[in-house]
């Protein structure tokens, strides 16, 4: 009896991609014989994780703390109702065990860190940034360059996406290269604060698939180039190319300071401090006689007392949900012109609500600054937490998003 490389089953089962020309079976044996490394089994790394686990991937690690949660649905493809509050890295190696029950899988729930992510990640071959936040991606670069490992990177945020591969060969630029600065923690928003097309995700994270097997199977030149992706645009895609890394990256250069051990550098500081929890920010009682508690609106609204209420979410927020009563002023018109939203009368009392209780501190200090210079003697607050508060403490059936 032939010995065969492949087990028989593995030739039916990879045998459409073992074909291609330039593939064939040194290819499919390349990826038996590599190891990746996720991490992240949110919306990128969910579709990234099923193709690479569908290519015949030798060994594949899956890093990621978080729980599953309903919201994750949307766009997270490898969880479902069943494991909504299981870790997000078992949850994906359980589905993807039912894709290909060969599979070897290490499922790491733990949250990556500048102590653990050299010897987390220096087990794989490439290395897949699937993650949101800017410290990470940060973390992940650097750790990358330190390993002399291909970084594959993905980003994804309301109909947009980018694609990356960074310290890819000799010449190969890595995150800092493109990015020496980052983002102040405020303007750096999540899919919860600005929204995403779980598609959009699909798209990118099929993409990170894609470039990390051309790389593990000689398939990929090395020619960096920034990838760009717009559901909207037409064409949808757009391909920048840039230059080699820089000699001065503090990272990658070879001229210049450097940054010094991984372990030791402040990832969330360098990126100017932890994102703000909007929600818990949204609550902080600050200044009680300028904010109003969620139940007494509601006291205030069914005794039929006379009042002015501002909803100043987006348009498209107002439209998913809002209370009665309200009426719909965006966040910019008032901050423009507060003197066009007052209330008809100057006694009645304006309360200002959006989805977490900030924007609507910020409207309601544009109003008081009238009521300051005019010496008006009319009420302004704002809701503290906002709509979510209300749904939470007045009313279960009002929608959260």
């Amino acid at each position: 009896m032939a010995e065969t490389p492949l087990s028989l089953n593995d030739y039916r089962r990879y045998g459409r991609q073992m074909i291609l020309d330039g593939f064939g079976l040194p290819g499919q044996l390349k990826l038996c014989n590599a190891s990746v490394v996720v991490v992240g089994a949110g919306g990128l790394g969910c579709p990234a994780l099923q193709y690479l686990g569908s290519s015949g991937i030798g060994r594949i690690g899956i890093i990621d703390h978080d729980r599953v949660e309903l919201s994750n649905l949307q766009r997270q493809v490898l969880h479902n109702e069943e494991t909504v509050g299981m870790p997000k890295a078992q949850s994906a190696a359980i589905a993807l065990k039912r894709i290909n029950s060969n599979l070897k899988i290490d499922v790491i729930i733990k949250a990556l860190t500048p102590e653990n992510a050299l010897s987390l990640l220096e087990p794989f071959d490439v290395i897949l940034d699937c993650t949101d936040n800017a410290p990470t991606r940060y973390l992940l670069s650097d750790t990358a360059v330190a390993l002399g490992k291909p970084l594959v990177s993905g980003a994804a945020q309301k109909f947009e996406g980018q694609l990356c591969v960074y310290n890819l060969g000799e010449t190969g630029p890595c995150y800092r290269c493109l990015f020496p600065k980052p983002p102040a923690p405020e303007n750096a928003g999540s899919c919860e604060e600005t929204g995403i097309l779980g598609v959009v995700t699909g798209i990118i994270g099929n993409l990170q698939a894609l470039e990390t097997i051309k790389i593990l199977t000689d398939l990929r030149d090395s020619k960096p180039t920034l990838l760009l992706f717009s559901a909207l645009n037409t064409p949808q895609f757009r391909s920048i190319k840039l230059r080699s890394r820089k000699p001065t990256c503090p990272a990658c250069g070879r001229e210049g300071q450097k940054l010094g051990t991984i372990s030791e550098i402040d990832y969330v500081q360098f990126c100017g401090g932890a994102t703000p929890d909007w929600e818990s920010l949204g609550l902080v009682e600050t200044h009680p006689e300028h904010r109003i508690r969620v139940k007494d609106l509601k006291n205030s609204m069914d005794a039929d007392k006379t009042l002015h209420l501002i909803d100043v979410r987006p348009k498209t927020e107002f439209e998913i949900c809002h209370l009665p009563r309200s009426n719909h002023v965006p966040l910019s018109d008032i901050v423009a012109n507060p003197t066009s939203f007052l209330p008809p009368h100057p006694n009645t009392p304006t309360y200002i609500i959006c989805r977490l209780g900030n924007d609507s501190q910020i409207a309601a200090e544009a109003l008081r600054g009238l009521k300051e210079n005019d010496g008006q003697n009319m009420i302004v607050k704002d809701v503290i937490g906002g709509l979510r508060a209300w749904s939470k403490e007045v009313d279960p059936s009002f929608p959260v998003y």
